[in-house]
């Protein structure tokens, strides 16, 4: 492919899988060093994309709108870097030359592939960076599964201000309590042990989350039983900023949401409890990228920096679905039976993995 000037990378879907699309736009600037590389996702989410080095801007678009006009032929290359209609229509918009991922259902697969220069087929059943690696190939580019974290660059001081304390010199561990969903939340009495653990292990306690109502609700629902003194930095940081103080933290334990997969992408020891989720798609990629795929169900996986916890006394793990009861506000038996004492085994190992073992 002849070297273009200016690229458009479109990854319209939620914060984690813009991170997840980070490898692509390292592979690209890698590959076209000279070229200018922006990036086009939804409003909300280009917090993830903070400081990104192989990016010159990044655009946003709202859900639902259309967008198209604004970008008529910016572009001289436009990577759709994801399979649905609209991602497609507007790289159709911005560039005369695109490549990008096809449906494997038929429907608006035709159009789709008959608009595109190279194009590769991801299945709903393929890990999304496996298909970004498929696509660097097809193109005839160098594929680099490493994940780009944001930075805000923040200074040591700020950051002894902001926390109450020096980190520094202080070790800690981060704690995401609630995710986006309540199908993804731990149990109540798991967080509480672990954070009795952590503090009798002599680590310093920070909590991160975002700032909806029903997240910060749960926050001080755990808060208020924990019995600890812990630091709430919940929906008080940016992104960027989490991703700073991730690179300080000794440990990071959290649920299947797009903070954990920040943590893993910066290289901090990650316990990540999966529930309903299959691993095997949506598991956090280490720093340094996934040299062995995750399988569908095991009690521990440890790749890297990331250690993924599972159910699997329950046959149905991982089930894909939202929740036991099927909507975004279901339990989920696989989390609400997973017991404090596995966590906490897992935080010990990755601690110890890490030279950072709780107590010297």
């Amino acid at each position: 492919m002849t070297e273009p000037g200016t690229i458009l990378v479109i990854s319209l879907r939620f914060l984690g899988d813009v991170l997840l699309a980070t490898p692509l736009m390292r592979s690209l600037r890698e590959a076209y060093p000279r070229a200018a590389i922006d990036a086009l996702v939804f409003a909300g989410t280009e917090g993830i994309l903070e400081g990104n080095p192989d990016l010159r801007a990044v655009r946003t678009t709202e859900r639902g709108a259309s967008g198209a006009r604004r970008l008529w032929r910016q572009y001289d290359l436009a990577v759709i870097a994801e399979t649905a209609d609209r991602p497609h229509l507007l790289g159709w918009a911005a560039a005369k030359r695109r490549v990008g991922l096809l449906p494997a259902e038929a429907g608006t697969a035709w159009w789709k592939r008959i608009s595109l220069s190279d194009g590769v087929v991801a299945p709903a059943d393929l890990a999304r960076p496996l298909a970004y690696a498929q696509l660097a190939q097809a193109i005839g580019i160098a594929w680099k599964p490493e994940i780009v974290a944001p930075s805000a660059h923040m200074p040591a001081a700020a950051w002894r201000d902001l926390l109450g304390f020096d980190p520094e010199r202080e070790r800690f561990a981060v704690l995401h309590l609630a995710p986006r969903f309540r199908y993804k939340r731990w149990n109540l009495a798991g967080w509480h042990a672990l954070m009795q653990w952590l503090a009798r292990e002599g680590l310093r306690i920070v909590v991160t989350g975002g700032p909806g109502e029903d997240e910060r609700a749960y926050v001080k629902e755990v808060l208020d039983g924990a019995g600890v003194s812990v630091v709430d930095m919940s929906g008080r940081l940016r992104f960027a900023q989490t991703a700073d103080l991730l690179r300080r933290a000794a440990l990071y334990v959290g649920p299947d949401t797009a903070t954990t997969h920040l943590a893993a992408a910066c290289d901090t020891p990650t316990v990540a409890l999966f529930g309903p989720t299959d691993p095997r798609l949506w598991g956090p990629l280490p720093r340094r990228g996934l040299q062995t795929p995750y399988a569908k169900v095991e009690a521990l996986q440890v790749r890297g920096n990331v250690s993924v916890l599972q159910e699997p006394s329950l046959e149905c793990v991982p089930c894909q679905q939202e929740g036991c009861e099927r909507h975004r506000d279901s339990r989920a038996d696989c989390l609400d039976r997973m017991g404090a004492e596995r966590v906490i085994d897992a935080a010990r190992a990755a601690l110890s993995r890490s030279g950072a073992s709780a107590r010297p």
